[in-house]
């Protein structure tokens, strides 16, 4: 897979000038404008990529994955936190997979979600609470970390994380 960061933010090719590099980091200063930034990124996204988002409660990972839902084609008003169900499935330009693995105690809990089915298949894999199944989560993922800025601001970057 190529390097996330030098893939296109507007084609999704890695040939263009413009990348996730280009608008990470950022600053959001509302939800809304956290939506937005997600939009924008999700023309990078490629079937078989995997996004780990990393950040407290709070930070605005589900904000972020509405805005890449619906870069992908699925509107944000379809797109909820999986907390209880582990994994909601999508349909989309591409199949959109959103886990939230908060609840997952051991890695061994992720096995039986089939992840692997989901991570190397043709759809493009959200992960929220990604440290708690870091040991399945592919090493070219692109990692990003949200962080509180204070009020509604929220910082998003690319980390290399694990």
């Amino acid at each position: 897979m190529p390097d996330p960061s030098t893939r296109s933010a507007s084609t999704g090719s890695a040939s263009n000038s413009s990348s996730l590099a280009d608008f990470l980091p950022v600053d959001t200063a509302s939800p809304d404008e956290t939506v937005a930034l997600g939009r924008r990124l999700a023309a990078a996204l490629q079937p078989g990529d995997v996004v780990a988002l990393y950040g407290d409660l709070g930070a605005g990972k589900t904000h972020l994955v509405k805005g890449l839902c619906a870069g992908l084609g699925v509107p944000p008003a379809h797109v909820t936190s999986p907390t209880f169900t582990l994994v909601n499935e999508y349909d989309g330009d591409l199949p959109v997979f959103h886990f939230d693995a908060y609840r997952i105690e051991r890695p061994e809990e992720f096995f039986q979600l089939g992840y692997e089915d989901y991570f190397f298949g043709d759809g493009v894999s959200l992960v929220e609470w990604p440290e708690r199944v870091e040991a399945l989560v592919p090493p070219e993922a692109i990692r990003l970390r949200l962080t509180h800025g204070g009020g509604d601001v929220r910082r998003i970057e690319m980390t290399d994380e694990r």
